[in-house]
């Protein structure tokens, strides 16, 4: 503690209006099994520290490895002279010293000795793989993947901030090809959660297998969809990614900064259907996007993004506030050391609405129905296109022929205000989420939704 109170003494003495410390340790495991062998075990191991300075509205970082003395104050002086300050050896000055520790990872200490070995991993994945064979038909390729991530963070800053927390992700993934002739489809599904060492143990091998030979061979035979303007039902679950993509970044003050979101003058009107109300939040148990502090040392909170259509606020770490005048959420967030935090989403999600599944699609007389999404890409203001995985026409009010080959095409700004229909089925579904600090660990989820109008790509 004193030799943190001493480099953030030193910066502040130097002219910075606040001196951040982020300080980590990782133990990462990934095992990859390709169809009844274990074709890579990948471990790793880390350690460092982030020193972040603020100066006015600008602000300089610099990483390092090097944990030693002469290594943090070199980083120190480093980050100083990006904003023309020099480092003093003064350790006196407007800096009040650190409050109390706020210790998160006091009750988790034994969570990474608690986690699956590597033997027990090995033999879970290749038990995933072993039951896709037995459901499946027409299989090419079987692959299943595990990964571990523990994280140890401590984050003091000149404002007294002072906390530590200890994080533990796992996550699980089944993929396969099939193909019959000229008929091929590919499909995978990935489970994660956070803080649950045992969580590998309770994984159901057989039905998730079953889960992805069921709609892979639904998909080997399916048509493919025609092109064209039309309404569309998205499943809950992972169907949350558009909204995570396509609006969910543009709601955060990184984008404010750069002036690439085209709602930054929009709090308090209407950019959405009166149907949707939309949350941030890292508070759901065991969700991949629940943190007990952000990367900053803020606690998380449930942040109202959208409200029966309203724009309601964004997401805000530090600098977002100090640049936009947002008000910080707890939404900091950074891959690691090597990142300066930066406003990211946590658990995203469009709030359940009063209707069930069958009355929004037997409200649609010809659509499709997106019972999973694949990848896909966004633009900068918020464009976007994305794959369906496993789809199905809506004819008159029913689900008829499954099809393929269909793309999910819109903008933003145009496409929420024709969200017309929540159902009331809320699920959450694991993923990951790369931007300026790097690729964190979020959940994306929604009840079922209905699209009065989306582009469908196809043939």
């Amino acid at each position: 503690m004193l030799r943190l109170e001493s480099l953030l003494a030193s910066g502040r003495a130097a002219g910075a209006d606040l001196v951040e410390i982020f300080l980590e340790r990782t133990d990462h495991l990934g095992v990859l099994a390709e169809q009844d062998t274990i074709t890579n075990v990948s471990p790793a191991f880390g350690m460092g520290a982030g020193i972040r300075v603020f100066l006015d509205d600008r602000d300089g970082f610099v990483s390092t490895n090097d944990l030693s003395d002469n290594g943090l104050i070199q980083a120190l002086e480093q980050a100083l002279g990006m904003l023309g300050l020099s480092h003093s050896s003064k350790t006196s000055g407007p800096f009040g010293g650190l409050k109390v520790m706020r210790d998160f990872a006091i009750d988790k200490m034994d969570w990474l000795t608690n986690c699956p070995s590597i033997a027990e991993a090995t033999l879970k994945l290749l038990e995933g793989t072993s039951r896709l064979e037995h459901h499946g038909n027409h299989l090419q390729a079987r692959r299943g993947s595990y990964s571990r991530d523990w994280q140890s963070v401590l984050i003091a800053a000149s404002d007294g901030t002072f906390a530590r927390d200890i994080r533990l992700h796992q996550s699980l993934g089944l993929n396969v090809l099939a193909a019959d002739g000229e008929h091929r489809a590919g499909l995978g599904r990935r489970y994660g959660t956070s803080d649950r060492p045992d969580d590998l143990r309770q994984w159901d091998a057989d039905a998730a297998a079953q889960d992805v030979c069921t709609s892979v061979g639904t998909m080997l035979y399916a048509d493919y969809v025609e092109a064209g303007q039309m309404p569309a039902v998205l499943a809950n679950r992972f169907g949350g990614v558009i909204f995570h993509e396509a609006c969910g970044h543009l709601l955060e003050t990184t984008q404010v900064e750069r002036g690439t979101t085209p709602f930054a003058e929009k709090v308090g009107q209407a950019i959405a259907h009166e149907a949707v109300t939309a949350i941030d939040e890292g508070l759901s148990e065991g969700a991949f996007g629940s943190l007990s502090m952000d990367d900053e040392g803020m606690e998380p909170q449930r942040t109202v993004l959208i409200e029966n259509g309203i724009l309601k606020r964004f997401l805000s770490d530090r600098a977002g506030e100090l640049r936009t005048g947002h008000i910080r959420t707890g939404s900091g967030r950074r891959q690691s050391h090597t990142f300066a935090a930066a406003s990211r989403m946590r658990n995203t999600f469009i709030a359940a609405g009063p209707h069930t599944p069958e009355q929004l699609i037997s409200s649609v007389d010809k659509g499709l129905y997106c019972k999973s999404m694949g990848g896909g890409s966004v633009g900068p203001t918020g464009q976007f296109n994305f794959a369906v995985e496993e789809g199905y026409l809506i004819e008159n009010g029913q689900l008829t022929k499954p099809v393929k080959g269909a793309t999910l095409i819109g903008e933003a700004k145009e496409v929420m205000p024709r969200i017309s229909m929540c159902a009331n089925d809320l699920e959450l579904a694991a993923g990951f989420c790369g931007s300026v600090s790097g690729s964190i660990f979020v959940t994306v989820g929604q009840p079922h939704i209905k699209v009065d109008s989306i582009t469908v790509g196809g043939r």
